[in-house]
């Protein structure tokens, strides 16, 4: 089987899955007060520095093509310091913690956008590889329920922070 084609159904398969478990577990996250549910959904973003991995010599390959590897690490440090900051804010309750989910979806979805368009790269992640085919579903999932919920919070009765349900 070619590579990008399994590549393909490794992420294709880890998304329906992330979607599943998402659908199963959004009525429970009804039920927390806003601020826990997007604590919850912002938590694997804090943990997005996993992706400096991508610049560490001998973990993908030397033919890695153009600038990938800086650009997927460096936008996963990003966003990992958005998302440990959202969580910090989530976690007191800080009205600051809005603003600071945008700011992590914003930077979170472009750095994602950037790297799948690089299809190209596929063939040279070699131990990076579980990154693009598990942890980015996951992360497309739960940027679409963060941001469900922002934009549900925009157009409709704006939560306050520290509002219990």
């Amino acid at each position: 089987m070619p590579i990008d084609l399994i590549f393909l159904l490794q992420f294709g398969l880890s998304l329906v899955v992330s979607t599943i478990i998402a659908m199963r577990l959004a009525p429970a996250l009804d039920w927390l007060a806003w601020p826990d549910a997007m604590f919850w959904l912002a938590m694997p973003h804090a943990f997005r520095h996993l992706g400096l991995v991508f610049l560490v010599p001998g973990v993908v390959a030397e033919t890695m093509p153009g600038g990938f590897s800086s650009e997927a690490g460096y936008g996963d440090l990003a966003a990992a310091v958005a998302g440990i900051l959202t969580l910090i804010a989530l976690s007191h309750r800080w009205t600051v913690a809005i603003p600071l989910l945008w700011v992590l979806n914003i930077v979170g979805l472009v750095d994602l956008a950037n790297a799948l368009q690089q299809l190209e790269a596929v063939p040279h992640f070699n131990a990076a590889w579980y990154i693009p085919t598990f942890v980015v579903p996951v992360l497309l999932v739960t940027h679409a329920m963060m941001l469900i919920r922002l934009v549900r919070m925009a157009f409709g009765a704006r939560p306050a922070v520290d509002q219990a349900r």
